[in-house]
């Protein structure tokens, strides 16, 4: 028997399960060099439990959403859960680099739940401008996570070891299934159900990944994405070779990233119902490219040093979350039946983008930090250019009727 949950109950526990993810990469970077120490492991192979667990998580993220679809939102995100805090057990208990990649693996089977299956539960709930007043609530909520895991898992590393901070992860787990289980309703009717036919599950995949306006708006959302993710994976080389800070200093990174997003998911939240998705989406693009061009400036022209070479990045992060909310929901909008399968979609190009940077792209940049802002610069032109495209399409097609849905009311 679950109880009702308050607007902004609900907003705090999709958010922290959402903030899996998050805590699951940035939590232990501050502990790559202890990891690597006690475990005889080098540089690279402590950075592959990174991409191991994003390539995990990209493969999986797929199967949550149609997972959600058949058995209800609140089954999945239970079950998955519980198995992120028994991968984590496992990471704290790895006698070895290789049995680390294993746990890792397992975390990332598991760990991108949270995220998939809670848009889905927003989009079951409300639409247009309440869903994008919720689904802006929870990313203000959820964009503590990537200034408190590094945080946590620096407090954690100077108290107790490395391994202290899976441990931790396997009790925010155990915690969550259990808050789940407790307050959080199913949202997905049983007729709305869908069924987990290896063929129709098939022939709706290629369906959500052949529609050209979905395809584009996931793009722009992974693409921007990037350019601040690009830094959080290249966090240990930016922080404490080119900043030169201790494993303290991870604050000045994600402090002002983490100050970036909230506002920006404020601001995504005033203007719902008064500003038009588009509107909004082009002011979060403006600020992006400020960003841009202030840190390849900083980069260029000055030697690292913080405050300067930190707050362009928190300006990035404002505008991709003023951006976020309303381009996933125009994602969203495209499948109404399927809304599980598409925020999988969703989230597996998201995620498998990070897993490109992680593996390719941070390692070829992070040797300078104007090597990071060029990246950074990439990633948004490439997000601005399929924005673009999505306009010319939605202006010629019915996607235009779903904009003036979901418009501001006179």
């Amino acid at each position: 028997m679950t109880r009702p949950l308050t607007h902004a109950r609900l907003a705090s526990l999709l958010a922290a399960l959402s903030s899996i993810g998050p805590f699951a990469i940035d939590a232990y970077l501050p502990a790559f060099p202890a990891i690597g120490a006690a475990l005889g492991a080098s540089q690279l192979e402590v950075q592959q439990t990174l991409t191991i667990y994003m390539a995990a998580l990209a493969a999986m993220v797929l199967w949550h959403g149609a997972l959600a679809d058949r058995f209800g939102r609140r089954r999945v995100l239970i079950a998955l859960t519980v198995v992120f805090a028994l991968a984590s057990l496992v990471c704290a208990l790895a006698p070895s680099i290789e049995w680390l990649w294993v746990g890792r693996a397992l975390q990332g089977l598991s760990g991108g739940a949270g995220i998939v299956v809670g848009r889905a539960v927003v989009r079951d709930l409300h639409e247009g401008p309440q869903a994008q007043r919720l689904m802006s609530r929870v990313m203000l909520i959820f964009a503590l996570a990537p200034a408190l895991a590094p945080l946590v898992g620096a407090g954690l590393l100077a108290l107790a070891g490395w391994r202290a901070i899976f441990l931790f992860l396997t009790l925010f787990g155990f915690v969550l299934a259990w808050v789940t289980w407790r307050f959080l309703p199913e949202t997905l009717a049983e007729e709305d159900r869908q069924p987990l036919h290896p063929l129709a599950l098939l022939r709706a995949y290629l369906a959500i990944f052949r529609h050209p306006g979905f395809l584009l708006l996931a793009l722009g959302v992974a693409l921007n994405f990037n350019g601040f993710f690009l830094y959080v994976l290249s966090a240990p080389v930016f922080i404490l070779e080119h900043l030169g800070l201790g494993s303290g200093g991870f604050v000045w990174l994600f402090g002002p990233a983490v100050g970036g997003m909230m506002i920006g998911s404020m601001l995504s939240e005033r203007m719902a119902g008064r500003w038009s998705p588009v509107r909004t989406v082009g002011t979060g693009f403006v600020l992006m490219f400020a960003a841009v061009v202030a840190n390849a400036a900083v980069s260029g022209l000055f030697a690292p040093g913080v405050p300067r070479s930190v707050l362009p990045i928190g300006l990035f992060s404002c505008g991709m979350a003023v951006a976020m909310p309303s381009m996933s929901l125009l994602g969203l909008e495209l499948f109404p039946e399927r809304r599980g399968m598409a925020s999988s979609c969703q989230s597996f190009l998201q995620i498998g983008f990070n897993a490109a940077s992680s593996a390719l792209v941070a390692p070829a940049l992070w040797s300078s930090p104007l090597g990071l802002a060029s990246g950074m610069g990439m990633f948004a032109a490439l997000g601005l250019c399929t924005w673009l495209a999505w306009r010319r399409l939605a202006g010629r097609g019915p996607a235009t009727a779903r904009l003036g849905e979901m418009a501001p009311r006179p």
